[in-house]
């Protein structure tokens, strides 16, 4: 479909092609110098001692998340109930027990603390939560049941690059940290992703599962620095390309600016929706830190036909989505523990607007002005 204003679109121009041009005219495509920059960089934009190490893609960093934290057959972790669903197929690939935990509030759709901590049994492994559309989740609460109840935490940070919550960088607070650079994220690749620790033996861990628990990768041979290498656990292979980490290094010089805009044009968008009807906007008041302005969502009110909603505003050739489908809604998932009212209410509610870095504030006004034609 020709959309007038469609959910999202790549931020790349003449940077992002020339840097995968001279990726494919050096001879080496496969993990090599710019993924090791990419990781680098990446390392110095968190601080905090981060350790990275670059990825296929999101999932395969939130596996790798799992796997090296030891999870296994007869753990559970639990989960946030309202995100995408790779965050509970990981933990269930490795043969654990994914548990849900609610949302805080229909305000505030970020992991409440308290709910995490009345699901803990003393089967509990690990604590997965998700900075949802790039918001902080409480932090400080969360790191406290984890001290509390010696559990590891995993921050899923698919949403959440250039984040902080009270000036501390998303992605430092986990044990292990999982980023998307998913073709719709802030920091955008096409498929790939990172895997951050500040543990050095969960580093080593990880880098040894990423690339076939080899001691020694492709690259170092190549280059002469070694003619062999060991096999030292079982491995799988989840190495980035070099295509797409040469990518990821305009991408993150990008970052900052691209964020900037996403803010700018969600204030503007609050100034129009605050006077719209029949919905309302979640984290509108959010005061935990720096978000990421990742997605648009609202919450249309009960009663509201949401599919009505977005068929009205494709004819106006504006895109939406939803974020997300409800976990036990799936059938792999109907009987996925947890008790989450909140998170199934706003599942049946949420709808996503059109959000990107280069979007106009002209185009917002044409979102919100098709939206009010729908809804009223």
């Amino acid at each position: 479909m020709d959309w007038k204003v469609q959910l999202f679109k790549l931020n790349f121009d003449e940077r992002e092609i020339e840097a995968v041009a001279e990726t494919l005219r050096s001879g080496w495509i496969t993990m090599g110098q710019r993924t090791l920059d990419f990781e680098a960089n990446f390392a110095r934009e968190l601080g905090e001692g981060a350790q990275c190490l670059a990825v296929a893609n999101g999932t395969a960093a939130l596996h790798l998340a799992v796997l090296a934290l030891g999870i296994g057959p007869g753990d559970e972790v639990i989960v946030p109930a309202l995100t995408f669903i790779a965050d509970i197929n990981v933990v269930s690939m490795a043969g654990a027990t994914p548990v849900l935990a609610d949302v805080t509030s229909l305000e505030d759709w970020s992991m409440d603390p308290a709910d995490i901590e009345r699901n803990i049994t003393p089967r509990t492994k690990a604590i997965l939560i998700v900075h949802y559309a790039g918001y902080a989740c409480d932090m400080e609460a969360i790191q406290e049941i984890c001290r509390r109840h010696n559990l590891p935490l995993i921050e899923d940070c698919a949403h959440a690059p250039g984040g902080a919550y009270k000036g501390r960088k998303l992605g430092t607070f986990g044990d292990v940290s999982a980023w998307s650079f998913f073709t719709n994220k802030n920091l955008s690749v096409g498929e790939g992703g990172m895997v951050v620790t500040r543990d050095s033996m969960l580093f080593q861990k990880c880098k040894n599962l990423r690339s076939h628990g080899m001691t020694v990768a492709s690259f170092d041979r190549m280059a002469g620095r070694a003619s062999t290498y060991d096999v030292v656990e079982p491995g799988l292979n989840y190495r980035l390309d070099e295509m797409r980490a040469a990518l990821g290094l305009v991408q993150l010089d990008k970052l900052d600016e691209s964020n900037r805009s996403r803010r700018a044009l969600t204030e503007h968008y609050f100034t129009r929706l605050d006077k719209m009807p029949r919905l309302s906007i979640p984290f509108r008041y959010f005061d935990r830190g720096t978000p990421t302005w990742h997605i648009m969502p609202i919450l249309l009110d009960v009663g509201m036909d949401r599919q009505k909603v977005i068929d009205g505003l494709r004819d106006a050739g504006v895109q939406s989505s939803v974020h997300y489908p409800a976990i036990q809604e799936f059938t792999a998932y109907r009987d996925c523990r947890g008790i989450v009212p909140r998170a199934i209410e706003i599942s049946r509610r949420e709808l996503t607007l059109p959000l990107y870095p280069t979007m106009t504030e002209a185009q917002v006004d044409y979102v919100c002005d098709a939206l009010e034609h729908v809804i009223t």
